[in-house]
Formats: structure tokens, C-alpha cells, sequence
């Protein structure tokens, strides 16, 4: 195991060679680092949007350069990318958050057209509300109420997350890429 701040280039730069002297080539990546936060846009600092895009975007590119070269050299690979729902629609109170995994979505397309001559598949999952520590903070009358916002009428789970996820990595995936798969009982039709 290996650990390192993935918003930061020489801390990723070193996971990367890390990884390649000790397991070689790698054949997928799960760019999924990810912080939230509430606030009004009034109130966002400077300092509030600069973290919320190192974190969320910032680190899926760095992290993606410094594997992706391998990929396009064996012709074969996957590229996971986790997104939120708040990156389809916009979150009142999360315009930081909303943006940050928007570009996450542009980027995984834009990628895909990129590599797919490479024979690279390229996609995002865009999960609604899920049961995890970054939603820990909400009461139980908010989880209540967006229970009832969701079709399903369920918060969901890490692991509804991580079967798409897997799926993804998979070669039942092979003819799919550029794609954004909402996990989010329904509460982005």
C-alpha cells in the first residue's frame, strides 16, 4: 500500500514511480478523491474554491498523467472517474463542489475521444446522496427528507457505488466509454 496526497504533483509523482518499481504497469484507475462542502457562494473563500478543484480535479489529473502513458502504450486500459450528481445539476449552497465535479464530467469526455484510439475506456459515475463519512454531518431529518426526494426512496451505499465501479472495470465494459452513469435512485431523471 501506498499512500500520498493526490492534489499534490511531487507526492504523486513519487506514488507513481513507487507503484511502477514494485507492480509494474497498472491497468486501471479509480480517480475518486474527493471533499464536499456547504456554504453559501457569498461565502467561499479564495482559498475554499482553490482546495475544492486541487481535491476534486486537480488530482484526477494529476494522477491520470501519470499513469495514462502506460495505458497507451499497452493499448488497453481503464479510466474511472467519480463525479456527483451536484456535477449534472448544480447544488444550491455547493457552487464550489457543483463545479468542480461538472469539470469532472467534461474531462472524462474530452479524455475519451483522447485515448480511445488507444483502445482506453473512459467513464464517470455520478452518485446521488450515498451513505459515507463525507455526508455524516446531515441529520437525521435531512437524510429523511431526501429520502423522500429520491424515487427509490433510499440513501445509497458504497457499494451500490462500487458494483459500477467494478463493472466498469471489467471487460463487460470494453464497448463503452465517455459515459457518466448516475447511481442515484432516481433523483436525477
Amino acid at each position: 500500500m501506498v499512500k500520498a496526497d493526490v492534489s499534490d504533483s511531487k507526492q504523486v509523482n513519487d506514488m507513481a514511480e513507487f507503484i511502477h518499481t514494485n507492480y509494474g504497469k497498472i491497468d486501471v484507475i479509480v480517480n475518486n478523491a474527493g471533499i464536499s462542502q456547504q456554504k453559501m457562494f457569498t461565502d467561499i473563500t479564495e482559498n475554499d474554491w482553490d482546495r475544492m478543484f486541487d481535491v476534486n480535479m486537480k488530482s484526477m489529473y494529476l494522477v491520470t498523467k501519470a499513469f495514462v502513458d502506460d495505458m497507451i502504450y499497452k493499448h488497453s486500459g481503464k479510466i474511472i472517474n467519480i463525479s456527483s450528481m451536484w456535477g449534472i445539476t448544480g447544488g444550491s449552497c455547493e457552487v464550489h463542489y457543483s463545479a468542480a465535479k461538472a469539470a469532472v464530467i467534461g474531462f472524462t469526455k474530452a479524455l475519451a475521444k483522447e485515448v480511445g484510439p488507444s483502445h482506453i475506456q473512459v467513464n464517470c459515475v455520478a452518485p446521488g446522496v450515498i451513505k459515507t463519512a463525507m455526508n455524516s454531518h446531515l441529520d437525521k431529518q435531512t437524510l429523511e427528507l431526501l429520502k423522500e426526494e429520491t424515487p427509490l426512496g433510499t440513501i445509497g451505499t458504497t457499494e451500490d457505488v462500487a458494483q459500477m465501479v467494478g463493472f466498469l472495470a471489467s471487460d463487460h465494459s470494453d464497448f463503452i466509454t465517455g459515459q457518466v452513469f448516475g447511481i442515484n435512485g432516481g433523483m436525477v431523471i
